[in-house]
Protein backbone atom coordinates (compact mmCIF):
# COMPACT_ATOMS: atom_id res chain seq x y z
CA UNK A 1 0.00 0.00 0.00
CA UNK A 2 1.23 3.50 -0.83
CA UNK A 3 2.50 5.51 2.10
CA UNK A 4 -0.08 8.22 1.32
CA UNK A 5 -2.97 5.73 1.38
CA UNK A 6 -4.54 7.23 4.51
CA UNK A 7 -4.61 10.83 3.38
CA UNK A 8 -8.41 10.87 3.40
CA UNK A 9 -9.00 9.04 6.65
CA UNK A 10 -9.51 11.79 9.24
CA UNK A 11 -12.08 14.59 9.38
CA UNK A 12 -13.77 16.41 12.22
CA UNK A 13 -17.15 15.53 10.74
CA UNK A 14 -17.90 11.81 10.88
CA UNK A 15 -20.64 12.39 8.30
CA UNK A 16 -18.06 13.86 5.90
CA UNK A 17 -15.97 10.73 6.42
CA UNK A 18 -19.02 8.63 5.62
CA UNK A 19 -19.88 10.69 2.53
CA UNK A 20 -16.39 10.34 1.08
CA UNK A 21 -16.27 6.64 1.83
CA UNK A 22 -19.67 6.13 0.23
CA UNK A 23 -18.78 7.74 -3.09
CA UNK A 24 -15.51 5.84 -3.20
CA UNK A 25 -17.33 2.56 -2.52
CA UNK A 26 -19.90 3.40 -5.18
CA UNK A 27 -17.10 4.05 -7.66
CA UNK A 28 -15.61 0.63 -6.91
CA UNK A 29 -19.04 -1.00 -7.17
CA UNK A 30 -19.51 0.58 -10.58
CA UNK A 31 -16.02 -0.61 -11.46
CA UNK A 32 -17.01 -4.17 -10.62
CA UNK A 33 -20.04 -3.87 -12.89
CA UNK A 34 -17.90 -2.56 -15.72
CA UNK A 35 -15.29 -5.29 -15.23
CA UNK A 36 -17.98 -7.94 -15.63
CA UNK A 37 -19.48 -6.20 -18.66
CA UNK A 38 -16.09 -6.03 -20.35
CA UNK A 39 -15.27 -9.65 -19.53
CA UNK A 40 -18.64 -10.84 -20.85
CA UNK A 41 -18.25 -8.78 -24.02
CA UNK A 42 -14.84 -10.32 -24.73
CA UNK A 43 -16.19 -13.81 -24.04
CA UNK A 44 -19.17 -13.13 -26.31
CA UNK A 45 -17.01 -12.19 -29.27
CA UNK A 46 -14.46 -14.98 -28.78
CA UNK A 47 -17.11 -17.66 -28.28
CA UNK A 48 -19.52 -16.31 -30.93
CA UNK A 49 -22.19 -16.04 -28.22
CA UNK A 50 -24.78 -13.59 -29.51
CA UNK A 51 -27.04 -14.24 -26.50
CA UNK A 52 -24.33 -13.11 -24.11
CA UNK A 53 -23.64 -10.14 -26.38
CA UNK A 54 -27.28 -9.08 -26.09
CA UNK A 55 -27.12 -9.30 -22.28
CA UNK A 56 -23.99 -7.13 -22.22
CA UNK A 57 -25.74 -4.44 -24.21
CA UNK A 58 -28.62 -4.48 -21.74
CA UNK A 59 -26.17 -3.95 -18.86
CA UNK A 60 -25.15 -0.59 -20.31
CA UNK A 61 -28.28 1.14 -18.97
CA UNK A 62 -27.46 0.14 -15.38
CA UNK A 63 -23.92 1.45 -15.72
CA UNK A 64 -25.14 4.76 -17.14
CA UNK A 65 -27.56 5.09 -14.22
CA UNK A 66 -24.74 4.39 -11.76
CA UNK A 67 -22.63 7.11 -13.37
CA UNK A 68 -25.42 9.67 -12.94
CA UNK A 69 -25.98 8.65 -9.31
CA UNK A 70 -22.30 9.03 -8.39
CA UNK A 71 -22.05 12.35 -10.24
CA UNK A 72 -25.02 13.62 -8.25
CA UNK A 73 -23.46 12.48 -4.97
CA UNK A 74 -20.15 14.19 -5.85
CA UNK A 75 -21.91 17.42 -6.82
CA UNK A 76 -23.79 17.39 -3.51
CA UNK A 77 -20.54 17.02 -1.57
CA UNK A 78 -18.91 19.84 -3.55
CA UNK A 79 -21.87 22.14 -2.86
CA UNK A 80 -22.41 21.30 0.81
CA UNK A 81 -18.92 20.51 2.08
CA UNK A 82 -16.78 22.69 -0.18
CA UNK A 83 -13.84 20.30 0.29
CA UNK A 84 -10.27 21.51 -0.01
CA UNK A 85 -6.85 19.98 -0.68
CA UNK A 86 -6.77 16.18 -0.75
CA UNK A 87 -10.52 15.87 -0.14
CA UNK A 88 -11.24 17.98 -3.20
CA UNK A 89 -8.79 15.92 -5.23
CA UNK A 90 -10.58 12.75 -4.14
CA UNK A 91 -13.99 14.02 -5.27
CA UNK A 92 -12.63 15.34 -8.56
CA UNK A 93 -10.73 12.11 -9.20
CA UNK A 94 -13.87 10.07 -8.59
CA UNK A 95 -15.84 12.25 -11.03
CA UNK A 96 -13.17 11.72 -13.68
CA UNK A 97 -12.78 7.99 -13.00
CA UNK A 98 -16.53 7.47 -13.19
CA UNK A 99 -16.53 9.07 -16.63
CA UNK A 100 -13.78 6.71 -17.76
CA UNK A 101 -15.67 3.72 -16.38
CA UNK A 102 -18.78 4.78 -18.28
CA UNK A 103 -16.72 5.03 -21.46
CA UNK A 104 -15.34 1.51 -20.84
CA UNK A 105 -18.95 0.40 -20.56
CA UNK A 106 -19.69 2.04 -23.90
CA UNK A 107 -16.75 0.27 -25.54
CA UNK A 108 -17.88 -3.03 -24.00
CA UNK A 109 -21.37 -2.54 -25.43
CA UNK A 110 -19.79 -1.85 -28.82
CA UNK A 111 -17.78 -5.08 -28.60
CA UNK A 112 -20.97 -6.94 -27.69
CA UNK A 113 -22.76 -5.50 -30.74
CA UNK A 114 -19.86 -6.59 -32.93
CA UNK A 115 -20.00 -10.05 -31.35
CA UNK A 116 -23.61 -10.35 -32.48
CA UNK A 117 -22.78 -9.19 -36.01
CA UNK A 118 -19.77 -11.50 -36.31
CA UNK A 119 -21.84 -14.45 -35.10
CA UNK A 120 -24.40 -13.74 -37.80
CA UNK A 121 -21.64 -13.52 -40.44
CA UNK A 122 -20.33 -17.02 -39.68
CA UNK A 123 -17.28 -18.49 -38.05
CA UNK A 124 -13.74 -17.40 -38.84
CA UNK A 125 -10.53 -17.54 -36.85
CA UNK A 126 -9.15 -14.33 -38.35
CA UNK A 127 -8.45 -11.80 -35.63
CA UNK A 128 -9.74 -13.87 -32.73
CA UNK A 129 -6.29 -14.69 -31.40
CA UNK A 130 -5.51 -10.97 -31.34
CA UNK A 131 -8.84 -10.17 -29.65
CA UNK A 132 -8.23 -12.80 -26.99
CA UNK A 133 -4.69 -11.62 -26.29
CA UNK A 134 -5.38 -7.87 -26.17
CA UNK A 135 -8.63 -8.57 -24.33
CA UNK A 136 -6.75 -10.30 -21.52
CA UNK A 137 -4.36 -7.36 -21.31
CA UNK A 138 -7.08 -4.73 -20.97
CA UNK A 139 -9.12 -6.85 -18.56
CA UNK A 140 -6.07 -6.95 -16.32
CA UNK A 141 -5.49 -3.22 -16.73
CA UNK A 142 -9.02 -2.31 -15.63
CA UNK A 143 -8.73 -4.57 -12.58
CA UNK A 144 -5.30 -3.15 -11.69
CA UNK A 145 -6.52 0.45 -12.09
CA UNK A 146 -9.49 -0.09 -9.79
CA UNK A 147 -7.29 -1.82 -7.22
CA UNK A 148 -4.85 1.10 -7.37
CA UNK A 149 -7.73 3.52 -6.74
CA UNK A 150 -9.02 1.44 -3.84
CA UNK A 151 -5.61 1.49 -2.12
CA UNK A 152 -4.32 4.89 -3.37
CA UNK A 153 -1.39 2.89 -4.74
CA UNK A 154 0.63 4.96 -7.20
CA UNK A 155 3.08 2.14 -7.91
CA UNK A 156 0.19 -0.03 -9.06
CA UNK A 157 -1.13 2.90 -11.08
CA UNK A 158 2.24 3.21 -12.80
CA UNK A 159 2.12 -0.50 -13.64
CA UNK A 160 -1.15 0.14 -15.50
CA UNK A 161 0.53 2.85 -17.58
CA UNK A 162 3.34 0.45 -18.45
CA UNK A 163 0.81 -2.19 -19.47
CA UNK A 164 -0.92 0.34 -21.72
CA UNK A 165 2.32 0.90 -23.62
CA UNK A 166 2.47 -2.85 -24.30
CA UNK A 167 -1.14 -2.90 -25.46
CA UNK A 168 -0.46 -0.08 -27.91
CA UNK A 169 2.39 -2.08 -29.46
CA UNK A 170 0.24 -5.21 -29.73
CA UNK A 171 -2.66 -3.23 -31.18
CA UNK A 172 -0.44 -1.79 -33.94
CA UNK A 173 0.79 -5.29 -34.77
CA UNK A 174 -2.77 -6.64 -34.86
CA UNK A 175 -3.83 -3.85 -37.21
CA UNK A 176 -1.09 -4.82 -39.63
CA UNK A 177 -2.30 -8.42 -39.51
CA UNK A 178 -5.89 -7.38 -40.23
CA UNK A 179 -4.86 -5.24 -43.20
CA UNK A 180 -2.91 -8.20 -44.58
CA UNK A 181 -6.00 -10.43 -44.25
CA UNK A 182 -8.15 -7.96 -46.17
CA UNK A 183 -5.58 -7.54 -48.95
CA UNK A 184 -5.20 -11.30 -49.34
CA UNK A 185 -8.95 -11.97 -49.32
CA UNK A 186 -11.13 -8.99 -50.30
CA UNK A 187 -14.24 -11.10 -49.62
CA UNK A 188 -13.36 -10.99 -45.91
CA UNK A 189 -13.29 -7.19 -45.70
CA UNK A 190 -16.68 -6.71 -44.02
CA UNK A 191 -16.01 -9.36 -41.39
CA UNK A 192 -12.41 -8.33 -40.74
CA UNK A 193 -13.48 -4.70 -40.39
CA UNK A 194 -15.77 -5.77 -37.53
CA UNK A 195 -12.77 -7.43 -35.90
CA UNK A 196 -10.80 -4.21 -36.44
CA UNK A 197 -13.51 -2.18 -34.68
CA UNK A 198 -13.49 -4.67 -31.79
CA UNK A 199 -9.72 -4.39 -31.46
CA UNK A 200 -10.01 -0.61 -31.57
CA UNK A 201 -12.61 -0.72 -28.78
CA UNK A 202 -10.28 -2.86 -26.66
CA UNK A 203 -7.42 -0.43 -27.24
CA UNK A 204 -9.68 2.41 -26.09
CA UNK A 205 -10.55 0.43 -22.94
CA UNK A 206 -6.82 0.30 -22.22
CA UNK A 207 -6.61 4.07 -22.64
CA UNK A 208 -9.43 4.61 -20.15
CA UNK A 209 -7.83 2.24 -17.65
CA UNK A 210 -4.64 4.27 -17.97
CA UNK A 211 -6.67 7.44 -17.39
CA UNK A 212 -7.99 6.00 -14.12
CA UNK A 213 -4.42 5.18 -13.10
CA UNK A 214 -3.42 8.78 -13.85
CA UNK A 215 -6.30 10.00 -11.64
CA UNK A 216 -4.81 7.94 -8.79
CA UNK A 217 -1.41 9.60 -9.23
CA UNK A 218 -3.07 13.04 -9.29
CA UNK A 219 -5.05 12.15 -6.17
CA UNK A 220 -2.01 11.10 -4.18
CA UNK A 221 0.65 13.44 -5.57
CA UNK A 222 -1.48 16.48 -6.37
CA UNK A 223 0.13 16.70 -9.81
CA UNK A 224 -1.76 16.65 -13.10
CA UNK A 225 0.06 13.92 -15.02
CA UNK A 226 -2.04 13.92 -18.18
CA UNK A 227 0.00 14.13 -21.38
CA UNK A 228 3.30 13.50 -19.56
CA UNK A 229 3.93 10.14 -21.20
CA UNK A 230 5.32 7.09 -19.45
CA UNK A 231 8.67 8.72 -18.62
CA UNK A 232 6.90 11.67 -17.04
CA UNK A 233 4.72 9.37 -14.96
CA UNK A 234 7.77 7.45 -13.79
CA UNK A 235 9.46 10.67 -12.64
CA UNK A 236 6.33 11.94 -10.87
CA UNK A 237 5.84 8.70 -8.94
CA UNK A 238 9.49 8.68 -7.86
CA UNK A 239 9.28 12.21 -6.44
CA UNK A 240 9.08 12.29 -2.63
Amino acid sequence: MNKDAKIHSHHISQQFNADLEEIKNNLLEMGGMVEKQLSDAIDAIINADSGLGALVREDDAAINAMEMQIDEECNRILARRQPAASDLRLVLSIIKAVNDLERIGDESAKIARLAIELTEQGESSKGYVEIRHIGEHVRRMVSMALDAFARYDIDAALAVAREDASVDVEYSSAMREMITYMIEDPRSITRVLNVVWALRALERVGDHAKNIAEHVIYLVKGTDVRHLGLDGLEKTVRLD
